[in-house]
């Protein structure tokens, strides 16, 4: 994404936006930490309404996978263009750790014996490779449910 298309589509001149931020750098960090923000809450949503821990971590997947279908520029910045934010590091900003805390929260009652934290980073990444692939067109589009529960099977099925 340009500056400018940025400008256009929010309807603000370049030397505005450039105002508030140091260089198209700043900007695609500030609206990627928005993005996290919003991600977290939508797979809080998700999961909200659970009756058991696998429902749980089903409606986190599947409201990962939904919010990067419906949001493909604001994903894009979180996730394909190059920032400097310090992923998976104490100094991370909140809105890291808040995102990764709601993927935490799903299979921390799964976990079993495996350490919840490196659970969540190989849930973020499959849901993050699935995202990834459903919105490249490489996979096929009426097999979503079933990937989901494969993906909560399989990370479930661990559990000792």
């Amino acid at each position: 994404m340009t500056t400018r298309r940025l400008s256009d589509r929010i309807e603000y001149s370049q030397p505005v936006l450039y105002s508030h931020f140091e260089n198209r750098d700043a900007i695609i960090e500030a609206v990627a930490l928005e993005g996290f923000s919003e991600l977290s809450v939508a797979m809080h949503h998700g999961k909200i309404k659970a009756r058991s821990p696998e429902a749980a971590l089903r409606g986190t997947a599947k409201a990962y996978v939904e919010f990067a279908e419906a949001n493909p520029a604001l994903y894009d910045a979180m996730f394909t263009l190059a920032t400097d934010l310090p992923f998976g590091r104490p100094e991370a900003p909140v809105q890291l750790h808040e995102a990764f805390d709601e993927i935490r929260k799903a299979v921390e009652p799964l976990a079993g014996s495996r350490d919840p934290d490196t659970l969540a980073e190989v849930v973020w990444s499959s849901m993050h490779g699935l995202a990834s692939l459903a919105r490249a067109g490489r996979l096929r589009p009426d097999f979503h449910e079933k990937r989901m529960a494969i993906l909560v099977d399989l990370l479930t099925s661990g559990r000792r």
